[in-house]
């Protein structure tokens, strides 16, 4: 593949001096940056009021917590977990443990206590920085933990107010461990996957083969950043080059807005569920005008996604910038949506209203991105184009070229924590990730999502269907508040399932509604996907569920808990 972009090669004026190796390690990269950008921005927070930190004053905070862990017996390859909700505090841990040579483990906040506890206890954690929801239940230190840091000022030790002595510090290197990140599911024995500093470092910048970024960029951490996706695309995204981070603290959409507008956001990223609640209610607002106005801006939303299609020009920010201004995103760059399958009409209609909105692909094994869409060449049903030096193939095609897709590159894991076994299963003889999805890609190395391996759904008449392919012609329905469509038995004795859909309808549509008319509506949309659906696809069971289907923290729908 051709790559025209390169944005890394600045660091070669700096290899041999500010780092030796092939990538530098996240802190060399971090103090790269301050040297460039030192008096920028860094991480911010507007709730309850505004505080900023430039990349100068990080590097001092993050550098004093890096001397305090040296003074309490922590060297080269120690475990140190973070835990909490977004906030610069927790981006100086984790920038901190590194400076102190050791690997940091960040877990999801959300967890239950026992849960927490069994990540702690595999890691063999020693340190834990936390918020004020569980500093209380992990003041005690039980287990092996040591010492104690709040990442809220007021409640024990603060992580802003830690010093130690000036001392050698033993650094990590390019290819040691830089973090280990527990993937979704904790039941059973946890799979802790082993990212080292070279994985996360040329993960971001060959990403930026496919993207273009700023140092007048602002990046908005709203997703939980302990997930690799916010993670790396946003805080070390933004890092790489010296941007801004704002931290959003709630999936609450009148503070999200509010964030999006003060802190003059440009770079938003987020999941599918974000991205059509916002569009939902963009489209309520135009339709609120009337049958006239809706349909004069259909058209006009039209010949907008038509100009920017043939010719590369975005006349839509000027032609729908009051529309964008009214829903806080007119300041905004970039939106781009992981962390799922999007429908192609939901990333249609963002570009039509002229921002530029693309797709992404990867998992956490592979730090995690592995595809973006480029905002000059984007294909509205495409994951994106593969990135610079990543090597992926699709094992095993079938008819319609559809198999599980396997990747290798510098941004694959180093294997999960203390599992050999479980690491060998997940690769290939010839040395290929294998990632448990499926898909296939074009002639100019786009790749294409079909679904998840294990969710593949067999009919009665042999053919494969792919869930998230039916679930997605349901976004843009209000209605709907979660569908997972799933096989059911149909023959035991031949392996052949049927296909039944399980609908949570929303809640505040549906406020003033009858189970009856709850339950007819909901047929009715099903039954206007299905026209729509290949004969083999349609959905032949529906059941309306009376409670959330429980979710990751990225709102997947955990299937095997359902």
């Amino acid at each position: 593949m051709i790559v025209t972009y390169t944005p890394w090669v600045f660091l070669d004026e700096y290899r041999g001096k500010a780092f030796s190796g092939l990538w530098p390690t996240l802190p060399e990269l971090f103090r790269i940056m301050v040297s460039r950008f030192g008096e920028r921005p860094c991480f911010t927070i507007y709730e309850p009021d505004r505080i900023s930190l430039n990349y100068r004053e990080s590097l001092a905070k993050i550098e004093a917590v890096a001397r305090w862990l040296c003074s309490k017996g922590v060297r080269k390859g120690d475990r140190i977990a973070v835990t909490g909700k977004n906030s610069p505090e927790w981006t100086v841990a984790y920038l901190g443990i590194l400076c102190a040579g050791a690997i940091v483990v960040p877990i999801d906040y959300q967890l239950k206590d026992e849960e927490t506890d069994l990540l702690l206890n595999t890691a063999g954690v020693t340190i834990l920085f936390v918020d004020e929801e569980k500093h209380s239940r992990y003041k005690q230190k039980p287990g092996r933990l040591t010492e104690l840091v709040s990442l809220r000022k007021g409640v024990g030790a603060y992580i802003y107010e830690l010093d130690g002595p000036d001392q050698p510090i033993e650094q990590a290197k390019e290819l040691d461990t830089a973090a280990i990140l527990f993937t979704s599911g904790t039941t059973g024995i946890p799979k802790g996957v082993m990212l080292s500093h070279q994985n996360l470092v040329s993960d971001c910048y060959l990403a930026q083969g496919n993207l273009k970024l700023y140092p007048t960029d602002v990046f908005y951490a709203l997703l939980p950043i302990h997930h690799a996706y916010t993670m790396l695309a946003v805080f070390i995204e933004a890092i790489s080059c010296g941007a801004e981070v704002v931290f959003g603290k709630r999936m609450v959409t009148k503070a999200i807005l509010k964030d999006l507008k003060e802190a003059k956001i440009t770079m938003l990223l987020g999941v599918p569920m974000l991205f059509n609640k916002v569009l939902a209610g963009i489209l309520r607002g135009i339709k609120a005008k009337g049958p006239l106005v809706y349909g004069l801006i259909s058209v006009l939303l039209g010949i907008s996604g038509l100009i920017k299609k043939t010719t590369g020009k975005n006349p839509g920010k000027k032609m729908f910038h009051s529309v964008l201004s009214q829903a806080s995103l007119s300041t905004l760059r970039i939106c781009i949506c992981g962390g799922g399958p999007l429908a192609p009409s939901v990333f249609r209609k963002y570009n039509q209203l002229g921002l530029d909105f693309i797709q992404g692909y990867g998992l956490t094994e592979t730090s995690p991105i592995l595809t973006l869409n480029p905002v000059e060449h984007y294909k509205e049903t495409s994951v994106g184009r593969i990135s610079p030096q990543v090597d992926m193939k699709i094992l095993n095609p079938d008819e319609r070229g559809i198999g599980e897709i396997a990747v290798k590159g510098p941004m694959v894991m180093q294997g999960y924590y203390e599992l050999p076994q479980e690491t060998a299963a997940a690769f290939t003889q010839d040395g290929y990730l294998k990632t448990g999805d499926l898909g296939y890609m074009d002639s100019e190395s786009y790749l294409y999502l079909t679904g998840r391996a294990k969710n593949l759904i067999i009919t009665e008449g042999g053919k494969n269907v792919y869930p998230e392919e039916i679930e997605n012609e349901f976004q843009l329905f209000e209605e709907i508040d979660q569908i997972l469509v799933r096989g059911f038995v149909l023959d035991k004795k031949m392996k052949t399932e049927g296909i039944e859909a399980l609908v949570y309808p929303d809640q505040e549509f549906f406020k003033a509604s009858a189970p009856a008319q709850i339950k007819q509506r909901i047929e009715e949309i099903v039954s206007e996907v299905n026209k729509r659906l290949l004969s083999y696809q349609k959905i032949e069971k529906t059941i309306i569920v009376n409670k959330r289907m429980e979710e990751t923290t990225t709102k997947k729908i955990k299937r095997d808990v359902v």
